[in-house]
């Protein structure tokens, strides 16, 4: 049965493939000519002509060359059409038959291109041109920490009781800088308040030149304001010093109780490092009883103090001498004093982790003698010791020391049995290898106090118990 023939114009007949092309006659071998194109290459300006832009999929296999335009090979890529792109070109045979459908979809989708591809450049125009945001404010926080506001700037949120800014925030507009002016010029530290009424406790060794002819000590306080200072009374053996400036109302910072603390309890160490006031650093007590020699060891007129200290990895500098130590509660533990560094250095070059402080229970004892008498006293065993001895324990001295007799006659070490060359080998049951940490376990204690000395002669060991006798501090 034949099939019916079709109109040209039939829209829903599907087209007819292409025929396919006669396959070329061989064509004979004929002489080279000297005229004959060169092969496809690149040339500075551009891919050659029939081979991919670089970066693109090939249209062909790299290994053809651009078709004879005389053969019948196979077709490259038509050239683009000089027609309307919507009609479809020449065929090799006959016109394939025309689809109104999909040409008018084309049309459709090129217009909706078209006007998507304006409102967006037109867009972009405005943010990249001339039509900058009038406000270019950026979110901010809010009071309560939150996010997405853009309100100007408001009052710190408040902090949790018993945090760092918290604790910050109470201590500083207690603690203050001083400056101090000798003859042999000028050194800073720190303090804090000690009484409203203007008595301010800090390090002998801070202002040790002012107590000399002409020496003068300012003291700043947190806000700004600057005064003359008056040292009401210092100890070198405590390296402690109680100073007066003419100011009342002022906020005091409570000396708590350092017997209390123990090994790993948070603190803050508040001062002036290197002039720079109002400084707060955080860590922890790494130690205590530490016997440590404080005080001035750059010729500044201070001399040396035994210290049982406290021991903290907060970051001490030179400047924060004689500020203090804070503890969780917000109440100082101890007073700022001393750094360690290491072995070869000659003088303070800055924290290495290794800070001491002397103990508040202790500054609390002197500075009232200071404030009350100008002086202050401390506790002795009445005995010399050997600095050179290096057995076991600390070994009191065999010989008299500059004038003055191993063991004071009718002292306390004397009325509990101790001769000269005995062995102390500890104190309260606290063993000690170091003439330093026997001197600043009495130190710790008060005059009258009495204390247990584990005591050998003569390879006996037994223990003396010896009531501590009152020195007056130089």
């Amino acid at each position: 049965m034949t099939e019916p023939s079709r109109p040209d114009d039939d829209l829903f007949a599907p087209p007819e493939p292409p025929a396919r092309p006669a396959e070329p006659e061989p064509a004979a071998p004929s002489a080279p000519s000297t005229t004959s194109a060169p092969p496809a290459s690149s040339s500075a300006d551009g891919p050659a002509p029939g081979r991919p832009a670089p970066g693109t999929a090939p249209l062909f296999p790299a290994t053809l060359s651009a078709p004879d335009p005389a053969s019948s090979a196979l077709p490259s890529s038509p050239a683009p059409p000089a027609h309307d792109p919507a009609e479809p070109g020449p065929s090799a045979t006959r016109p394939a038959r025309r689809r109104r459908t999909p040409t008018a979809a084309v049309v459709v989708l090129a217009l909706v291109a078209g006007a998507v591809g304006g409102i967006v450049g037109d867009r972009v125009s405005d943010a990249l041109g001339d039509g900058r945001p009038a406000d270019a404010a950026l979110p901010t926080s809010d009071a309560s920490g939150g996010r997405g506001t853009t309100s100007g700037a408001s009052d710190p949120a408040p902090r949790p009781d018993g945090s760092v800014a918290a604790l910050a925030a109470e201590v500083l507009p207690s603690v203050v800088s001083i400056q101090v002016r000798g003859a042999k010029g000028t050194s800073s530290g720190s303090g804090f308040v000690l009484r409203e009424d203007g008595y301010i406790l800090t390090n002998n060794h801070v202002v040790a030149p002012a107590a000399g002819s002409g020496g003068t000590a300012v003291v700043t306080f947190a806000d700004g304001r600057e005064r003359d200072a008056e040292v009401v009374g210092r100890t070198a053996d405590y390296d402690l010093a109680v100073v007066k400036v003419d100011a009342d109302g002022l906020e005091p910072l409570v000396l708590g109780d350092s017997d209390a603390v123990v090994v790993g309890d948070p603190v803050l160490a508040v001062g002036a490092p290197l002039g720079l006031d109002s400084t707060v650093t955080t860590g922890i007590v790494s130690a205590l009883h530490r016997p440590v020699q404080a005080g001035d060891e750059t010729g500044g007129g201070a001399a040396t103090a035994f210290i049982d200290a406290i021991q903290t990895d907060a970051a001490i500098n030179p400047g924060n001498s004689g500020g203090p130590l804070i503890d969780a509660r917000g109440e100082v533990v101890g007073i700022n004093s001393a750094i360690a560094q290491p072995p070869g250095a000659t003088s303070a070059t800055g924290s290495i982790g290794l800070g001491f402080a002397i103990p508040a229970s202790q500054a609390r004892h002197t500075a009232e003698q200071l404030i009350e008498t100008g002086q202050a006293t401390y506790p002795v065993i009445g005995a010399l010791l050997d600095t050179t001895y290096s057995g076991e324990g600390v070994q009191v001295s065999t010989t008299p020391q500059q004038g003055q007799q191993a063991v004071t006659p009718g002292g306390p070490a004397d009325r509990a049995g101790i001769r000269p060359g005995d062995v102390i080998l500890a104190i309260d049951g606290r063993p000690v290898t170091m003439s330093d940490a026997l001197i600043v376990a009495i130190r710790a204690r008060q005059p009258g106090d009495a204390v247990t000395l584990r005591v050998r002669t003569d390879g006996e060991e037994r223990d003396v118990r010896v009531v501590l006798q009152e020195r007056e501090s130089e």
